[in-house]
């Protein structure tokens, strides 16, 4: 859309300023006497239209060129891939916090004296040790040999142990694996994967497809940790699962130092993987028997009994811990008559650092989200210094620690800066500069998460603002309840669902270099993220001057 020279060079006016600047008229009348002269009316030129001010500060400030600038830094080798707790991650808050001072962002964190842009906290690293065994039936298994782990070692000495069995380690419904079972203080063996009728579809599917049990064993150690399981050991029977390929391909990442909370409760169970063959010897079954067991599961939809005599072992798998310290970088921007009602406007900043030796840059995840956010903000604090501020405050929120679970955003929300119950809503950017599969050679879209959870209000703000600004394809897909990946659980906006707060989540979808070294600044596609962080931007805008706050009118799962 082209503008007016008369509304480009505005552009640094006061809206009052430029609806009310005066026409100015010029009459000729010639040969007549003042006397004889016949009335003519005057034409009037018409008012010039109210200024577009979202757009134009979009168009000016949120560019391909802008985009690139940052992630070319932030996505580079030099800061080593971001890691929470490390040299790159440090760096990364150094430039974010930075550029906040640039665009003359209040720098909030007033208990940090020494860079109040930084709200730091301490967490714990622990690191897996080599040399970890695992005794059964008078035999020795290997650490990343027969067995490996992800989560914090409650075996740091050689412990006895009497596992318990409990099928899939599923609960949906009826169809319950720890229906009389106490696993408190236990550790379980689980079966990966889910039930399967003989056709080959999941038995506890609504539609055929497969359902968070059979796809991600998080939730699986997620509800043992809710049952008071110790730990969970995992085996994959199926007929295709090849343990010593999948051992040798994730060695590099199992022995990647974890970053957790040092007080941690609750989240996830410490998980164990074992090769079919030593689960055999642990289960005191064979792998005939086993399969015989998930036929049954699948044909009675239901649990069934086995005659399973899970054996006694002992295991040592010890890791080396240590103090770490990280921060989220925050930049505020004070509203003007709404000032005390905050939008938070998020994306986290950390990926996985160094793995192997190869430097995993996160140029989408997300370096993508960081430098869309840098630039709404950027086109925020222009529009407040020419005069046009938002009526609300806006938090600028680069969190640390997504990676490793969400953990920035939970410091956060449990350590807010500002009210919780003054905040309006959470706009989070999570991967925004590429193209997945499902949208391959379609229209520009982006998938939108989590919009209509808990305010209708707020979805309708977010597809007015698209109507009016970008009609990017609006992807609602991932708000399914049933989709397994269960993406809105996954990122940073979930931390202020979970306390009730308005949120939109905005994401491109996974592609083949998702968390892989691949995931590099030249397959960023900058023109869809462009028109995606603009997308935000909109949005952003009528959320922080419209009359009223989305009100939290829903609650869907």
């Amino acid at each position: 859309m082209k503008y007016s020279l008369l509304l480009l060079a505005g552009l640094a006016l006061p809206a009052t300023a430029l609806a009310q600047r005066p026409v100015k008229i010029k009459t000729k009348v010639k040969n007549v006497p003042p006397a004889a002269a016949p009335a003519k009316p005057l034409k009037v030129a018409p008012a010039a239209p109210a200024a577009d001010y979202a757009t134009l500060y979009a168009e000016r400030y949120i560019t391909q060129d802008k985009l690139r600038r940052d992630l070319t830094i932030l996505a580079s080798d030099e800061y080593e891939g971001r890691e929470t707790g490390t040299k790159g991650q440090k760096m990364a808050a150094a430039y974010i916090s930075q550029q906040f001072k640039l665009d003359s962002l209040v720098a909030p964190v007033t208990s940090n004296k020494e860079n109040p842009y930084l709200q730091p906290f301490s967490l714990e690293r622990s690191a897996w040790q080599p040399g970890g065994t695992l005794t059964v039936g008078g035999k020795s298994y290997k650490w990343l040999e027969d067995f490996y782990a992800f989560g914090r070692s409650p075996f740091q000495q050689a412990t006895a142990v009497q596992p318990v069995f409990v099928g899939y380690g599923i609960e949906q419904g009826a169809y319950s694996d720890y229906k009389g079972v106490d696993v408190k203080g236990k550790d379980l063996i689980v079966l990966l994967g889910e039930p399967h009728t003989p056709e080959g579809g999941p038995v506890l599917s609504p539609d055929g497809n497969a359902t968070k049990w059979g796809v991600d064993f998080r939730a699986k150690a997620a509800l043992a940790a809710q049952k008071g399981a110790r730990s969970v050991f995992f085996v994959d029977y199926s007929p295709n699962s090849n343990f010593a390929k999948l051992m040798g391909r994730l060695a590099p990442r199992v022995m990647q130092p974890i970053i957790a909370p040092a007080e941690a409760s609750g989240g996830r169970a410490p998980s164990f993987f074992v090769s079919p063959a030593l689960a055999d010897k642990m289960l005191g079954t064979s792998a005939a028997a086993v399969a015989a067991y998930e036929k049954e599961a699948a044909a009675a939809k239901a649990p069934v009994a086995n005659k399973f005599k899970p054996v006694r072992f002992t295991i040592s798998a010890p890791q080396e811990r240590s103090a770490v310290g990280t921060e989220n970088v925050l930049g505020f921007l004070p509203g003007t008559d709404k000032k005390d009602e905050i939008l938070v406007v998020s994306a986290h900043y950390d990926h996985l650092g160094i793995i192997g030796g190869e430097v995993y840059n996160g140029a989408d995840d997300d370096g993508s989200g960081t430098t869309g956010m840098l630039a709404i903000a950027e086109a925020f604090t222009k529009a407040a210094h020419a005069g046009h501020g938002p009526r609300r405050s806006i938090l600028f929120l680069a969190n640390t620690g997504e990676e490793k679970g969400l953990l920035g955003s939970q410091y956060y929300t449990d350590h807010p800066v500002f009210p919780l119950a003054n905040t309006i809503t959470d706009l989070n950017i999570d991967m925004i500069g590429r193209t997945d599969a499902a949208h391959e050679g379609k229209a520009d879209y982006v998938y939108v998460i989590g919009s209509d959870k808990l305010s209708s209000q707020l979805h309708a703000v977010l597809e007015r603002a698209n109507q009016q600004h970008g009609n990017l394809a609006l992807d609602y897909r991932f708000n399914d309840p049933n989709d397994p990946n269960r993406f809105y659980y996954r990122s940073d906006h979930y931390n202020f669902a979970v306390h009730k707060i308005p949120v939109a989540f905005f994401f491109n979808g996974v592609h083949a270099d998702y968390h892989e070294a691949s995931d590099e600044v030249d397959k960023i596609e900058f023109g869809k993220m462009e028109a995606r962080a603009r997308l935000v931007f909109y949005t952003a805008w009528e959320l922080a001057n419209r009359e009223e706050r989305p009100i939290v009118d829903s609650n869907k799962p």
